[in-house]
């Protein structure tokens, strides 16, 4: 939870203007909801071979200064004291210029990616003239406050975190981010500086960067990617480097059993090639190269340490992705407009580690993820996903896990939705330094952090959400849930199934760059030992309601 200056507090207050409000219940487009009368339809436009001309940007400030309500004094102090993200910054994140022909899944397509970036509250783009052939369009996008000075509390599962940061994830209108800071969790406390930037000059490749001066530790990240920006990029790599050193621990009901100190190396080097999107479907296929190393040693508590791992190792990736992209408003979001896929989007890798290249161990390394979304009728969408993780060693799976999951999402009105999800994780031979937890971090919010552990995991939660039109203050969009969650583990030394249920609030800070949603949640176990306190209070930041 964050508390700004003033100036971010009002800047974070900003309403939408009503340029850029689709309907919430509506299926279509924004860019179609917002075409102006008389234009030739898209399928018209793209039958004759329109080619675009003149682009066009409307650049919203946090304020609207042209509606009365939002031209006031500190409404006008607040923009002033904004940087706006430049023009460029926009243009060159778009996948159509001047002099294309005009196509109107490349201005869904470049919607969605602007929506990606922390420094814009929402994108639309939308033909708004026809003539002689061709066809102007207007870029429409609204800034968020993007300077940060703020300092954060959360508690979840009985322990608190707080932390102080000074970040910027718009540096000079560029779209650059830069932070430093100091964070305290149950685990660490650490001060960091990370530094981002997703277009090195008007290219697509993303530098990245993060070190961080731990308590129990340190931790050095660089990154320099040229990723799979859009469905028809044909080219992509990189390279990633990782050093952490840090102190880990094993818990059981909510209490720390051991610990030892890790330190663990991460080094990859990728190529990708696609042939594009084909008829509805884009695949990708890459190469690499990863080094994977952790060592372990034993501190004066140490009861099992776990045993070290190096693991180099080629592979090679194949992924499919279904362009089936849909668009909603007061879904996982308070009054935001949400991307989803109801598409394939399957992804499989696979290496080999030996002796021979510097692995301690033979072995097949895997990883593997499959996502599907389904409307079961004009109220109703469920989202499925799964994943795989780990080896095959010595004639079996080793350091395995898979998992899966169900979203199901039924629209009630504007304002009411119900949601439940069902999720399970299992393990199989799993490191030592592995662990399969459940408690209040995980979703459990009637119990302690990391309150159970196991081979495997379920988690069921039911919530019936409220969006409300509550604007208190300008600042935070207000929503409500009440919520039932059940779970448990096997294979542990705590098992069973455990029960809780509970009101919470919902804040939405769409204003922030942050764009988080702040949850406080009164929780009720209904299991457990008498450790467990019989109400739990939950304050944490997430990227859903």
């Amino acid at each position: 939870m964050s508390y700004t200056c003033l100036v971010a507090a009002l800047a974070c207050a900003a309403p939408l203007g009503a340029r850029v409000l689709p309907s919430i219940t509506s299926q279509t487009t924004p860019t179609q909801e917002q075409r102006p009368a008389g234009l030739p339809s898209d399928a018209v436009l793209q039958e004759t071979k329109a080619v675009i001309g003149r682009i066009d940007f409307d650049a919203i400030n946090l304020f609207d200064t042209t509606r009365a309500e939002e031209n006031t004094s500190l409404f006008r102090l607040a923009n002033r004291a904004h940087i706006s993200t430049r023009e460029h910054t926009v243009e060159k994140q778009l996948l159509f210029k001047s002099g294309d022909v005009y196509d109107s899944r490349l201005l869904e397509e470049s919607e969605r990616i602007l929506r990606t970036t922390r420094y814009l509250l929402d994108a639309h783009i939308r033909p708004v003239a026809y003539h002689d052939g061709i066809v102007d369009i207007e870029v429409t996008t609204q800034d968020v406050w993007t300077f940060n000075p703020s300092v954060t509390f959360g508690r979840k599962g009985g322990v608190n975190s707080s932390g102080f940061e000074l970040q910027e994830l718009n540096l000079l209108g560029l779209g650059t981010q830069l932070g430093v800071g100091f964070k305290s969790n149950v685990d660490r406390d650490s001060k960091f500086i990370q530094y981002r930037d997703r277009h090195v000059g008007s290219s697509w490749w993303e530098v990245a960067g993060r070190y961080a001066n731990n308590s129990d530790g340190r931790l050095t990240e660089l990154a320099a990617q040229h990723p799979f920006y859009a469905l028809d990029t044909r080219r992509a790599g990189g390279v990633v480097l990782s050093d952490d050193q840090r102190i880990d621990s094993r818990y059981d009901l909510g209490e720390i059993t051991d610990q030892y100190a890790t330190h663990a190396k991460l080094a990859t080097a990728w190529w990708g090639a696609s042939n594009g999107l084909r008829d509805g479907w884009t695949r990708r296929w890459s190469l690499g190269i990863t080094r994977d190393e952790h060592t372990f040693d034993t501190l004066a508590n140490t009861l099992l340490t776990p045993a070290d791992r190096r693991l180099t190792y080629p592979w090679v990736a194949a992924e499919w992705l279904q362009d089936d992209f849909h668009t909603e408003r007061n879904r996982d979001q308070i009054d935001r407009t949400e991307d989803y896929s109801l598409g394939w989007h399957v992804r499989t890798q696979v290496g080999y580690a030996s002796s021979s290249l510097g692995s301690d161990r033979n072995a097949v390394v895997f990883q593997g993820s499959a996502t599907k979304g389904m409307r079961l009728s004009d109220r109703q969408t469920v989202l499925l996903d799964a994943y795989t993780d780990g080896r095959y060693e010595r004639g079996g799976f080793a350091g395995t896990q898979t998992g899966g999951q169900l979203r199901w999402y039924l629209r009630e009105s504007p304002k009411h939705l119900s949601f439940m999800t069902i999720s399970a994780d299992v393990g199989s031979r799993l490191d030592t330094d592995q662990q399969i937890l459940l408690g209040g971090e995980t979703g459990l919010r009637g119990y302690p952090l990391r309150y159970q552990n196991g081979k495997g995991r379920w988690l069921f939660t039911a919530e019936q959400r409220y969006f409300s039109d509550w604007f208190p203050f300008r600042l935070v969009n207000v929503g409500a849930a009440a919520f039932f969650d059940a779970g448990g583990t096997w294979g542990g030394s705590s098992q069973g199934k455990l029960e809780d249920f509970g009101l919470g609030l919902r804040l939405g800070g769409n204003r922030s760059a942050e764009g988080n949603v702040v949850h406080v949640d009164l929780a009720y176990p209904l299991d457990g030992d008498r450790s467990v306190k019989k109400l739990q209070l939950t304050i944490e930041t997430r990227h859903r309601f």
